[in-house]
């Protein structure tokens, strides 16, 4: 068992990565690629991502289009945006489904920031059980011999230092996306 502060760096980096990847998808009123990113349609018999199996564009501030690339994929396309609960209508036109982005009501968005601080807390509780990973091994480390107790408690310190760094990513993350959805 080693110490390696690149590992747990990456590991909560990873953490911030997932974090923004669902932000993405949360709906905020304007109409981003991103926001169909989280669904994935049945086709050839497989679950697939909807930038798999067409392409998403955004024609303009409130449409998104997606044009299919096969014609019997168009329908379970549909069926994934319908149930996605984004509470997006798609309507298909031949290849292409044309998605308008309705407003939000002030209810909606009250909704979407509690996501957002459900999401963001999913991503605190990662970054702690990185930390706390880290920590058990320096402990260990140090039971074992490896490491004297200055260097426990220096690489100790290193690993709270990583920790408070991405949860205050983490924060700023969020008040920049609650304030996106509060936006009008």
């Amino acid at each position: 068992m080693s110490y390696s502060k690149s590992d747990i760096k990456r590991r909560m980096d990873g953490a911030l990565d997932v974090l923004h990847k669902e932000f993405g998808g949360l709906r905020t009123g304007r109409a981003s690629a991103s926001l169909l990113d989280p669904i994935t349609a049945d086709v050839y018999g497989s679950k697939m991502p909807i930038n798999q199996v067409g392409t998403v564009s955004v024609p303009e501030p409130r449409m998104l289009v997606v044009q299919v690339w096969d014609q019997t994929a168009v329908k379970s396309v549909e069926k994934a945006i319908r149930e996605s609960g984004l509470g997006l209508n798609p309507q298909p036109e031949g290849n292409m489904i044309r998605i308008p982005i309705p407003d939000l009501n002030e209810e909606r968005r009250q909704e979407l920031t509690k996501v957002a601080g459900k999401y963001a807390e999913t991503a605190r509780i990662s970054v702690r059980n990185v930390r706390r990973d880290g920590m058990d091994t320096l402990k260990k480390m140090e039971k074992d011999g490896d490491i004297s107790e200055d260097d426990h408690k220096r690489l100790s310190d290193e690993v709270q230092k990583l920790t408070d760094e991405a949860t205050g990513k983490i924060d700023s993350m969020l008040s920049e996306k609650e304030k996106d959805i509060m936006t009008v």
